[in-house]
């Protein structure tokens, strides 16, 4: 279920601290292309696969690790 979860700003976000250029916009951190505005980025990876990239795929695996270690760490302090 969660590898058709849709990304979200926040996502990209996360995804990376580093990830915003202040001089030139918001980088992919799939592909590394840099885009003007936090949209253009969502949806370059919305449409990625047209583009021939696979950043739709990195980031759904990133969302997916993400929700699995947050789910740990919920199990491990209501254990604890």
């Amino acid at each position: 279920a969660s590898d058709r979860a849709s990304i979200t700003v926040r996502d990209i976000l996360a995804a990376s601290p580093r990830q915003l250029v202040p001089q030139c916009g918001y980088q992919c951190i799939s592909c590394c292309r840099v885009f003007p505005t936090l949209w253009s980025l969502k949806i370059h990876i919305q449409h990625s696969s047209q583009e021939g990239y696979s950043c739709k795929v990195y980031y759904r695996r990133l969302k997916a690790l993400w929700e699995k270690e947050h789910k740990e760490q919920e199990a491990a302090s209501s254990q604890g």
